[in-house]
């Protein structure tokens, strides 16, 4: 396995932060890629409101934790994205993370790319664009119904909260008082 680790040691810092405790080693064709110890990862940056299909960790945290490592180093000019991503795409499939969901995620972390670098990243390799373009329009047509189940249940459960607070709250100290947290 291009993973020359096991699974990932790691002690959360935040709501939804992870500090690498044990170095993480991959090997490419031809690099040694190595994720240090103390790096702060979120594992799969998936949006909340998609997390029932595709949680933040699974079988593919590992390569999540990679690519969080290496689009570092991108930022930072040390690395291309677009070989970030596609690292990600291949670390999945070597662990065997299902087709669809791999890509799906490999789809997302290129329109990240897109939002971040600008439409270059999109036609970088173009076959990767066709791709991209076909995952996008599937994911849209599948996902929109119970994208916006779960937006209305999410609002309900929000506006039941605040009203319920009051309540709740009478003659308690330190009561919880709930958060608008409209974060998708």
């Amino acid at each position: 396995m291009p993973f020359e680790s096991g699974q990932p040691l790691v002690r959360q810092c935040g709501n939804r932060n992870w500090l690498v405790e044990e170095e993480i080693r991959y090997r490419g064709n031809t690099d040694l890629f190595v994720v240090p110890v103390e790096f702060r990862t979120d594992f799969a940056s998936v949006p909340r409101i998609l997390t029932w299909l595709l949680p933040t960790y699974g079988r593919y945290t590992r390569p999540a934790i990679l690519h969080d490592y290496l689009c570092c180093l991108s930022s930072r000019g040390e690395f291309q994205r677009v070989q970030a991503d596609g690292l990600f795409r291949k670390s999945m499939r070597e662990l065997d993370v299902a087709f669809l969901k791999r890509w799906l995620m490999w789809a997302a972390v290129r329109i990240g790319s897109v939002r971040q670098f600008g439409p270059r990243q999109l036609f970088s390799p173009w076959y990767n664009s066709i791709a991209l373009v076909f995952l996008g329009v599937f994911a849209l047509t599948y996902l929109i119904i119970p994208v916006v189940v779960i937006e209305v249940a999410l609002l309900i459960f929000v506006v039941v909260e605040w009203i319920l607070y009051p309540f709740v709250s009478v003659g308690r100290r330190g009561s919880n008082k709930p958060k608008l947290t409209w974060k998708l």
